[in-house]
């Protein structure tokens, strides 16, 4: 279990980034994050594998406290992919990038090359394999960060904006991603500002803005509350204004949900 008790952060500068967050997340969720650019939600992120400390309160993971074990103790657990691939990346070849992590975790050269392997057919990375992984697009970049983490099987996948530079074809791999690890019983937890991407996940779903949280539930009843919408600075999913505008009683989960109950409709 991922837990913020009373969490207080304030940067160098001064500047509150996090303000009194209590917040519990079960490892086998599905959350998402969202909020307008400054909300606090990458400054969470980070403290979730203890990149960031809480100047206030504690972070507990599984009942440890962040402020007393490494950070790649807790990386084990709960696997973080940054907004900014660059910040990331730093081996020679993109085939590196992925076995640093499983040796640096202790897997055997047997099973590292079997992972290693796996992963890259599976991200369609494998004729990249060989590159500098700073040479790669930024979509290639991004693939390459989340396949690096997913190789070690985190506990939770926490992923920081994670459709950028991405095509449709890599999006839905990413759907792939998410309900396969969601099979598997495995914590997801995604912070985006692409609120299309998000919508037919239909997740617990957190409202961040000025460092704190406005709202915690479903999906339908964060994107159908405009009030709050408008306060946090997030524009409304399509079709959940498509849902308002036909004056649903429940709206669209996604495009399948969409056609086949217009088509009931008629």
């Amino acid at each position: 279990m991922i837990k913020f008790e009373s969490v207080t952060f304030i940067r160098p500068n001064g500047v509150v980034a996090l303000k009194d967050i209590n917040l519990e997340i079960e490892k086998n969720e599905l959350v998402t994050i969202v909020g307008a650019n400054g909300a606090g939600k990458t400054t969470l992120l980070k403290h979730m594998n203890g990149l960031l400390k809480p100047t206030k309160g504690r972070v507990l993971i599984d009942g440890v406290d962040t402020r007393k074990t490494s950070v790649a103790s807790l990386s084990k657990k709960i696997g973080l992919v940054f907004q900014n691939p660059d910040h990331q990346l730093f081996s020679e070849s993109v085939e590196a990038e992925i076995v640093f992590g499983l040796k640096n975790f202790g897997f055997d050269e047997r099973e590292i090359k079997r992972r290693t392997e796996k992963i890259l057919e599976f991200f369609g990375l494998k004729e990249l394999r060989d590159r500098a992984p700073l040479t790669l697009s930024g979509g290639e970049k991004k693939r390459l960060c989340i396949a690096a983490v997913l190789a070690w099987d985190p506990d939770v996948l926490v992923l920081d904006e994670p459709t950028v530079g991405q095509d449709l074809q890599n999006r839905l791999k990413l759907y792939e991603v998410i309900n396969e690890l969601r099979r598997r019983g495995k914590g997801v937890i995604i912070v985006s500002h692409d609120i299309e991407f998000l919508w037919p996940l239909q997740a617990r779903t957190i409202v961040m803005a000025d460092g704190e949280i406005l709202k915690d539930g479903p999906a339908y009843e964060v994107f159908m509350d405009r009030e709050l919408l408008k306060a946090a600075r997030i524009r409304q999913p399509q079709l959940a204004e498509l849902s308002t505008k036909l004056s649903l009683n429940f709206p669209f989960k996604g495009v399948e949900d969409a056609v086949e109950r217009l088509l009931r409709s008629d």
